[in-house]
This record gives C-alpha cells, structure tokens and sequence, in this order.
C-alpha cells in the first residue's frame, strides 16, 4: 500500500480540499490529508499525507512556516487579503521606508494577533466566515503567534499613486495569519493594509525544492516515503533487532533520554525510531527509565495503530 508524503506546489485558486481531493484520484485511494490550510489565493508548500502517513500530519501542522508576501498599504478590505472588497482608503505617499521598517519591527517576536474574521476559525461551532457572509459582525480573541522573522526585501512606490507595495519574507509559527500581519501594519501606520500575494516556501523542514505542480504529479507521483518523511520531520532513534520487535508489539524498551530532560521525546514531540533496515517502526516517547510507542508502524501493522 503507497504510503508517504507528498509535497505539492498548491496552485493560486485552488482551496487546500480541492488539492485533497485531486490526491485521493491520483493515489487511488481515499485516505488522503493535508498539513495546514492556505487560502485559496495562496500558492506554495501543502503537505498531502497517503494512507498511513496521515498520522504525521499531527506534528507537521504545528512546525513553523515561511512565506513571501506583498503588502499592500493604503487600503483595507473586508478579508484582509485582495479577494475581499476594498472597504478603506488613505494616501500613504507620505509614509517613509524608516516608519515601515520600524512597524515591522514592532510586529516580529511574540505578539498577540487576531484572525482575519474570515478565517475558518469556529465561533460557537461555525466557521467564522461562515457568520460574515450570513451579514453577522464577527469578533476573534487575540492568539499568542511568534513571528521568528519578518524580513522586507523591497519598497515598491508607482508615481502619483496613492497605494506603497511592500515584499515581505516572513518566518512564524504555527497558527499564524499573514493576512494579518498585513492589516495590522497598515493599522499601525495609519492607512490600512492588506496582502495582495502570498507563497508558502517551508513547512517545517519540507520546502518548494521537493514541491511538485498537480500537472507534475499527474504524469509522476512523486512521493516522499515515510521513513524519509520521519528523519526530516523528528528526531531520530536507531533501535536494536531486539528492540524492534518489543516495539512492533507494542512494548516498553529502555529511555532514550531521561523523562523531563531536553532531550526527552514526549508525546507531543517525539522521536522517530527506525529498524536496522531503516524502516519507520514508530514513534516514542520517552517516560522515566522508559520509551513507549505512541504510534506503531510496524509490517504486521500496515495501517499504524495508536499505543
């Protein structure tokens, strides 16, 4: 059974469901899931899971991503990005390179942000855009997100127009909206923003280099297999023959590191243990004098089964 990761070069108008759905054909088989929506405006890195490598996708989703990006200041829309109608106007001309340095500045490390109101966020078990289209005033609670990096690699300013284009790298956490990011440094200088382009360049350590297009894909299903897929994404534990087959079982076997150290494998952030062969059998955690599974990977176990 094909099992692996797919990194896949989303194009601009699609939605990531539809990049899903598109795999499930081409893989042959339904179980197929993506790691971490982008907008359909966006291009870029999604990460498609087949068949047993869905259940890496849990610790792809929470990695960091980096895009590049144009901002443009001097008009607000209602989604925050240039698929949403232009809702606010204001001249900034007159805003210099130093003021939007320094409002960059002001919006990297950790801030508090809150979502685009169209964002797929649930309020009350409806999505949030869901509740603007319907005519209703929607309100997001402000998030912790770390911006690692936000990087301007160019300030664009056509003569006799009102409106200052600003490319943008920006390196964060998960959870972040760079939609956001946009609408709030044109808040903070005085003439609202929002983003007028976006492509996702990593996710986690997986990058455009691996990505392919859907028509690539077609021709060639170009998949990353699992045990590929874990090395990059985990730290990596080597097992003994012996251990292996304790593993395979669902069995404990010694700590890698000990519990509460940093280098302890935990259930959120655990470690990727290999077969002598190299195989991907499973994924531990480290709890006390011991590593248990918390997925297992092994032959007898095709489809991977929570330990």
């Amino acid at each position: 059974m094909l099992s692996g990761l797919v990194i896949v070069d989303k194009p601009q108008g699609w939605t990531s469901h539809d990049v899903v759905g598109r795999m499930r054909r081409l893989a042959g088989t339904r179980k197929v899931g993506h790691a971490g929506t982008l907008d359909p405006m966006a291009t870029g890195v999604l990460v498609v899971g087949i068949n047993k490598a869905t259940r890496l996708l849990t610790y792809i989703v929470g990695t960091s991503k980096t895009y590049t990006a144009t901002i443009r200041l001097g008009q607000s829309t209602i989604t925050d990005d240039a698929e949403g109608d232009v809702i606010t106007t204001a001249s900034a001309a007159a805003i210099g390179d130093e003021a939007i340095h320094d409002g960059v500045a002001a919006l990297t490390g950790q801030i508090q942000q809150v979502p685009s109101s169209v964002s797929a966020i649930k309020v009350n078990g409806e999505r949030a855009y869901a509740r603007v289209r319907s005519g209703e005033d929607v309100k997001l609670a402000a998030r912790p997100v770390t911006i690692h990096r936000f990087e301007v690699h160019g300030i664009r300013r056509e003569p006799g127009s009102a409106v200052v284009d600003i490319d943008v790298t920006v390196e964060c956490s998960s959870g972040t909206y760079i939609r956001a990011l946009a609408r709030d440094l044109g808040d903070a200088l005085g003439v609202g923003g929002h983003l007028t382009a976006l492509r996702r360049t990593h996710v986690g350590p997986y990058s455009l280099d691996q990505a392919r297009t859907l028509e690539q894909l077609a021709e060639e299903l170009n998949v990353l297999e699992m045990s590929q897929a874990a090395r990059a994404l985990m730290p990596n534990r080597e097992l003994t023959a012996d251990e292996t087959t304790e593993i395979s079982f669902g069995r404990r076997i010694a700590a890698g590191a000990a519990a509460g150290s940093p280098q302890a494998a935990t259930a959120e952030h655990p470690a990727a243990a290999f077969a002598p062969d190299g195989s991907l059998v499973a994924l531990l955690a480290d709890a006390g004098s011991f590593a248990k599974p918390v997925l297992v990977f092994a032959p007898s176990n095709a489809t991977g089964q929570e330990a």
